[in-house]
C-alpha cells in the first residue's frame, strides 16, 4: 500500500501541472482581462483624461492602432504599458505560467488585482461559510439518505417505497435555487412569514450574545440554505443507497449467508452493507469538492452569504485572475487528495482489494 500511496502522490504532480496549463492557455484567449477591464471603467467614468495627462488625449483616436484592448481609444499608451506591467502582462505567457506555479508550490498566491488584499486572506476570509455549508450537507446528507436508502431497499415495493420515491424524485427534479426562493417567499418575510433572516450565517451582534445564544443564532441562519441544499443532495445518495443494496442483496453471498442461519440484521450489516457502501465512498471525493464549492454558489447568491463560491464567481467575472488560479489550484489538489483518501477507505470497508496489485 505504501507504493501505491507513493505513486499517486507522483502522479498529482502532472495532473495539477496539467490542469493549470489547460486553465491558463484558455484565459489566454479569453477577452476582457484585467487590464481591459480596467480601461472599460475608465472610458467608462470619464476618467481616461485625469490619469492619461489631458483632455485632448480622449480625442486621438488614432491610438487605436497602436493598442491591443478594444476601448482604449484615446489613452496614454505608455499608461497602458504600466497597467500591463502592473498585472504582469508584460512578460511571455510562459514565463508568467512558471513564476506562477513555482509561488503556487510554496502556496504564495499572491494579491487580488482589484481588491488589494492577499489571496490568502479573502479565501481565509469567506472559508466559515463554505466549511458551514459543506460540513453540514455531507454529515446530514449521508445520515438521512444511507439509512432511508437501506430501508427502502429491504422494503422494495412496499407503500413506503413509493411513497419516499416520489418524494425524492420531486426533491431531485426542483432546482436548488427555485426551491431556495420559494422557501425566501414563504418563510423569509417574502409574502407569509418572516420567521428567518436572509444575509450571513450570523447576526451582527454574534459576538455580544450569551454563549448559550449563539449556536441557536448561527443555526436560525443556516436553517434555510441547508434544507435548500439538502434537497437535492439527500435524494441522489438516497437512491444510489438503494439501488446498491439491492443489486447486493440478490447476490448468492446472501442466499448462503441466509441459510447458514443468520438474522436479517446480521447479514444485512455484516455482508451487504461493505459491498454495498464502496459505489457511495466512490461518489465521495465529488460530493466533497461540490458541497465546498460549485454546489453552494447559487445559494449563496439567493441567501446572500459571502463564500468561497460566490468569491470564484465574482472573480471569473471580473478576470482576477490570482483569485480565479488559486482556487481552481486549491480545489484541483483537494479534489486529488481526497480522492487518494476515498481509494484508502476501500481497502478499509472490503480488505479484499488490494490496489498494489493493479497498474496505476
Amino acid at each position: 500500500m505504501g507504493a501505491y500511496i507513493l505513486r499517486r502522490l507522483l502522479l498529482m504532480i502532472p495532473t495539477i501541472v496539467g490542469i493549470m496549463a489547460i486553465s491558463f492557455i484558455v484565459v489566454q484567449f479569453a477577452p476582457g482581462g484585467p487590464v481591459e477591464q480596467v480601461i472599460s471603467d475608465l472610458t467608462s467614468q470619464g476618467g481616461g483624461d485625469r490619469l492619461s495627462g489631458g483632455g485632448d488625449m480622449l480625442q486621438d483616436f488614432s491610438q487605436d492602432a497602436s493598442s491591443g484592448y478594444r476601448g482604449a481609444r484615446g489613452l496614454d499608451p505608455e499608461f497602458i504599458a504600466k497597467l500591463e506591467q502592473q498585472f504582469g502582462f508584460d512578460k511571455p505567457p510562459l514565463e508568467r505560467f512558471l513564476t506562477m506555479m513555482g509561488n503556487y508550490i510554496r502556496f504564495d498566491f499572491g494579491e487580488s488585482f482589484f481588491r488589494n488584499t492577499s489571496v490568502v486572506d479573502l479565501i481565509v476570509e469567506k472559508m466559515p461559510v463554505s466549511i458551514s455549508l459543506g460540513v453540514w450537507i455531507l454529515v446530514l446528507s449521508y445520515a438521512i439518505s444511507i439509512p432511508l436508502g437501506i430501508k427502502k431497499a429491504v422494503s422494495d415495493g412496499s407503500p413506503f417505497d413509493m411513497w419516499t420515491s416520489a418524494i425524492i424524485v420531486v426533491g431531485y427534479a426542483v432546482p436548488s435555487f427555485l426551491f431556495g426562493i420559494l422557501l425566501i417567499v414563504v418563510f423569509a418575510g417574502g409574502s407569509f412569514f418572516d420567521w428567518f433572516p436572509l444575509r450571513g450565517i450570523v447576526s451582527d451582534d454574534f459576538w455580544q450574545l450569551p454563549w448559550w445564544q449563539k449556536p441557536l443564532d448561527y443555526l436560525w441562519h443556516m436553517t434555510l440554505p441547508l434544507i435548500t441544499l439538502l434537497l437535492s443532495a439527500f435524494a441522489t445518495t438516497t437512491l444510489l443507497t438503494k439501488n446498491s443494496f439491492i443489486d447486493e442483496i440478490k447476490k448468492q453471498y446472501v442466499v448462503t449467508a441466509r441459510a447458514k442461519g443468520l438474522t436479517e440484521r446480521q447479514v444485512l450489516y455484516g455482508h451487504v452493507f461493505r459491498n454495498a457502501m464502496l459505489i457511495i465512498i466512490a461518489g465521495f471525493p465529488g460530493a466533497f469538492i461540490s458541497a465546498f464549492f460549485t454546489g453552494s454558489l447559487l445559494i449563496e447568491y439567493i441567501f446572500s452569504l459571502d463564500g468561497l463560491g460566490r468569491l470564484g464567481y465574482d472573480a471569473v467575472v471580473r478576470r482576477d485572475y490570482p483569485i480565479v488560479f488559486a482556487t481552481l489550484y486549491i480545489f484541483s489538489l483537494m479534489g486529488l487528495v481526497v480522492s487518494l483518501i476515498s481509494d484508502l477507505i476501500y481497502t478499509w470497508v472490503d480488505p479484499r482489494i488490494d490496489f498494489e496489485r493493479r497498474d496505476v
